[in-house]
């Protein structure tokens, strides 16, 4: 993972930094401090750390990954050649504002539904960017969520395609069941009560219901509890939810709310490195 990070710095760089080299001398040795700009929830503390110790820079950390911020702190002060330091700050800088942005809105929704249900776990989903889907997990656990699969192999989830291809919602977890080993759980999406049904019947662990409004959730829910099946499963809810209907589903009585917003619409806190 860290070989990965310092490719896309060496990517950022090419042959060389041409503005810095042209400016400044070799082996002149500054101080610096990465500044948070604006309240949040601070997440990235230990890559950014990580990435300027490989690069020789010497960082000593103020605030911790999970911590609330507020405009004016210094999240960390580093110290180390000046070259190096102002070629790298940009990429280090991109990925501690992206990853405090992801804990920072996910602080906040824990904090909404947690109003409601204290029960109620805040998942992410697989709507992430390619080559840092690690690291927008971490910043939601930073915020207090639950990062969900962080990889395709981490638990079987039989979406609308599979069953698309499949042609039965039964089937399909009857499928599963057969491949999968007794340690991974079998997580299926439904749209409807009565696919929602076959699925608890088949043996899913946990049913996702994707895409219903808060009202069809809750009659579902009644028909999984008058068949008897509601207490042995997860009931998990998702598509289209944000901060602004996320204390609706809350309500419903649902186990987990899991959130593509929370990653693909999160903005990035505002972070500087400043010279001193």
């Amino acid at each position: 993972m860290k070989e990965d990070i310092i490719k896309i710095i060496d990517d950022d760089i090419g042959f060389e930094d041409i503005t810095t080299n042209a400016l400044i001398p070799p082996d002149i040795v500054i101080k610096g401090k990465v500044i948070c700009k604006e309240d949040g929830v601070v997440a990235g503390v230990v890559l950014a750390s990580t990435i300027f110790k490989e690069f020789s820079i010497l960082p000593s950390i103020s605030k911790h990954d999970s911590e609330k911020v507020i405009a004016g702190d210094i999240i960390m002060e580093v110290e180390g050649d000046a070259r190096t330091i102002i070629t790298i700050e940009r990429t280090v800088l991109n990925l501690l504002m992206r990853m405090s942005g992801i804990a920072t809105m996910t602080s906040k929704i824990v904090n909404q539904v947690k109003k409601i249900n204290d029960n109620v776990i805040v998942a992410g989903t697989r709507k992430t960017t390619p080559g840092l889907q690690f690291f927008e997990k971490d910043a939601i656990r930073a915020g207090g969520g639950d990062t969900h699969r962080y990889r395709l192999d981490d638990c079987v989830l039989i979406k609308d395609n599979h069953i698309a291809v499949v042609g039965d919602v039964g089937r399909a977890v009857e499928l599963a069941k057969k491949y999968a080993s007794f340690t991974k759980k079998i997580e299926i999406e439904v749209e409807n009560r009565e696919d929602a049904l076959k699925a608890a019947r088949a043996g899913a662990d946990i049913i996702m219901f994707d895409n219903m409004g808060p009202d069809e959730i809750i009659n579902v829910l009644s028909a999984l509890e008058n068949a008897g099946l509601r207490d042995r499963i997860l009931i998990e809810v998702s598509g289209g939810i944000n901060p602004d209907n996320v204390v609706e589903y809350a309500k419903t009585g649902v186990d987990v709310i899991s959130m593509g917003y929370i990653t693909h619409s999160a903005q990035a806190l505002d972070i500087s490195l400043d010279v001193v």
